[in-house]
């Protein structure tokens, strides 16, 4: 897959102890006509059980700092920080565009760090908050189309209750 509009969650705390790998978040951005209709906009997506033997998402994919240079540089000022309820930073969301491949080892995407390029689109604090109600809006019509009567009886709320994995 080529040319792909893409966004890259980047949390301090997912580098790793010798500073020489970052795992990263990498989606497709909901704006790019390829994601229309996905309920799963991340590039890797691996379900994981805690010692507490509940499942969580793992969405991280590691790039070396350099691969991580390269992105950074391509999306230039398309940043925007990621902050915590309290408004402190987290994180920075970078908009970027790339070729895609998949993993040498396990399930998902990787982006070809050789082939990044600015973004189509704007990067701003709507950004995240966008992503999340487009694959909320696909979860939706996937429900509605597979239940089309029960869509009818019972309510958007409740059809939009679909079990996937959740962004953010």
């Amino acid at each position: 897959m080529t040319e792909i509009n893409l966004l890259a969650r980047v949390f301090p705390t997912n580098l790793t102890k010798d500073g020489k790998t970052q795992y990263v978040d990498v989606q497709v951005d909901a704006r790019d006509s390829r994601a229309s209709g996905q309920t799963n906009l991340h590039l890797r997506s691996e379900r994981v059980e805690r010692d507490d033997n509940k499942p969580r998402w793992s969405y991280g994919v590691p790039y070396s700092t350099n691969q991580m240079a390269e992105i950074i540089k391509a999306a230039g000022p398309n940043r925007e920080p990621i902050a915590n309820k309290d408004g402190t930073q987290i994180g920075t969301v970078y908009g970027f565009k790339a070729n895609v491949m998949p993993v040498t080892r396990g399930t998902g995407l990787v982006v070809n760090t050789k082939s990044v390029q600015p973004s189509d689109f704007e990067v701003d604090g709507d950004t995240l908050n966008n992503q999340f109600d487009s694959v909320r809006a696909a979860a939706l019509m996937r429900a509605v189309q597979g239940r089309a009567p029960a869509a009818e009886q019972t309510g958007v709320a409740e059809q939009a209750k679909v079990n996937e994995p959740a962004i953010g």
